[in-house]
């Protein structure tokens, strides 16, 4: 029997309980190699980034390196949304960039949406793709005046209710029987989807068309190209020359030399039911499986699984100093304890109902909340990344847009407002600390300051505009 050399990943996530075994034996890079384009990362955008450049360019010799297997990261233990969310707000991309430009980004990205699934079907991935839209859900009175504001601003925007609509207390019932729900507003622009096998069926695509994947291989440092000689990604195995190297590692972007302050890594963390019985479901709703979350300010956000679980996750792990990055992080009881309760009160018939699976991981944060993809030529870097979250189909918009650039093609994408996007650095530590976990506590109090009184936050209201609203 072959030895299962991806036994070690199976806790990873519920996700990757899924993926068949035994992984391919992808072996480590031994050796300097000299290829074209080297992608550093093996997670979404790494791998929609390699895909892409070989569709373009057959002959491009392409090297993706990964410090442990395709997928390990936020790409196989997210929430598997597919979804149009973009980690700055549509206002604050008009207030940037303008509306003609806003509205450019935003068209991308309910577009990306159907790519995904197109191009997860073209390579024959089965990632449990289901564009069933996605709710959000008020609760409240507060979450109500959030959640008409959000539909105003969408009609001052250009977008009309085939984009974003209001749903009244029967409507939203009709799509998910959460307990307290006044309405919802609901998007088609998402997909639910299984994030792990869309990973792995990805590295296998990009394995079929010529990129050589270098699988537990650290990238130690990336260094830029000189007038004499082209960028570099160094390991202690060997060095991997390229025209363009592509920084692809998000939340572990501040463990490459000169990034410390690049991203702020915050954990978001997940649990999971057994398999639930169709009594529940015919109660629960989500037939379409859409994905649900509510407007409650510390985010929350859920799914209708392929195989009849709810999967539900959301943030409120703390920030760790220094930015630090560790597999300890990946669980915490008492978050992991509020996410099952939090379910619960939405779904009280799960009081009682095994959950299975907790799991987490960390997403990366820019200073000014803002994702950004790029290629400085002169130097022979590319970056993607910054998704606060957002990025199952961002990253693939980052992907497209990453092989138009390397490959100097004339196109819509590389002529969006994010391109060649420079977000500041955040503050060096101990202030990096204390303002992230300030903001996290500071949204929570909000949420139970909204619950005491019935009345939006003030306090929420303020810091929006620091949170790229």
């Amino acid at each position: 029997m072959a030895p299962d050399v991806g036994a070690g990943y199976r806790d990873l996530s519920l996700w990757w309980g899924a993926v068949p075994a035994p992984l391919p034996d992808r072996p480590p890079l031994a050796g300097d190699v000299q290829v074209d384009v080297c992608i550093v990362g093996a997670g979404f955008t790494g791998l929609w980034t390699a895909l892409a450049l070989a569709m373009a360019d057959p002959a491009l010799r392409i090297a993706v390196v990964e410090q442990e297997v395709a997928g390990f990261g936020a790409s196989g233990r997210n929430g598997g949304w597919c979804s149009a969310l973009f980690a700055t707000s549509d206002a604050a991309l008009a207030r940037r960039h303008g509306l003609p430009a806003m509205r450019a980004m935003r068209r991308a990205m309910h577009d990306t949406v159907d790519v995904v699934g197109a191009m997860a079907s073209a390579e024959g991935i089965d990632c449990h793709f289901a564009k069933g839209g996605a709710l959000d859900l008020v609760r409240s009175e507060a979450q109500r005046a959030r959640a008409l504001a959000e539909v105003e601003r969408a009609r001052g925007h250009g977008f009309g209710p085939e984009d974003l609509r209001w749903l009244d207390s029967v409507e939203a019932g009709a799509m998910v029987g959460a307990e307290g729900v006044l309405g919802a507003t609901f998007t088609p622009h998402c997909a639910a989807l299984q994030p792990a096998l869309l990973a792995r069926g990805l590295a296998d695509a990009v394995a079929r068309r010529g990129v050589t994947l270098y699988e537990h291989t650290r990238v130690e440092r990336i260094e830029p190209g000189t007038p004499r000689a082209g960028p570099r990604a160094r390991t202690r195995a060997g060095t991997v020359s390229a025209d363009v190297v592509v920084r692809a590692v998000e939340a572990w972007t501040p463990t490459l030399p000169g990034s410390a302050r690049a991203v702020a890594p915050v954990y978001s963390l997940m649990v999971a039911t057994e398999p639930l019985g169709d009594s529940f479901w015919a109660e629960a709703g989500l037939a379409q499986r859409q994905t649900f979350a509510d407007y409650r300010h510390v985010i929350v956000y859920g799914q209708r699984t392929a195989d009849g679980r709810l999967a539900f996750g959301g943030r409120g792990a703390p920030y760790h100093f220094g930015s630090a990055v560790r597999p300890s992080f990946d669980r915490d009881p008492r978050v992991h304890r509020l996410l099952r309760d939090t379910l619960a009160q939405l779904f009280p018939a799960l009081a009682s109902v095994p959950f299975t699976h907790a799991w987490g991981g960390p997403l990366a944060i820019p200073r000014d909340w803002h994702s950004s993809v790029g290629l400085d030529r002169q130097a022979g870097l590319a970056w993607a990344g910054g998704y606060v979250g957002d990025g199952v189909a961002t990253s693939n918009l980052a992907g497209r847009t990453l092989a138009d650039l390397i490959t100097r093609a004339d196109t819509d994408l590389v002529r969006l407002p994010w391109v060649d996007h420079a977000s500041p650095r955040w503050e060096p530590e101990p202030l990096r600390w204390l303002g992230v976990n300030a903001g996290l506590w500071a949204m929570a109090w909000a949420d139970r300051t909204e619950e005491r009184t019935g009345r939006p936050s003030r306090l929420a209201t303020r810091l929006g505009r620091w949170l790229g609203e």
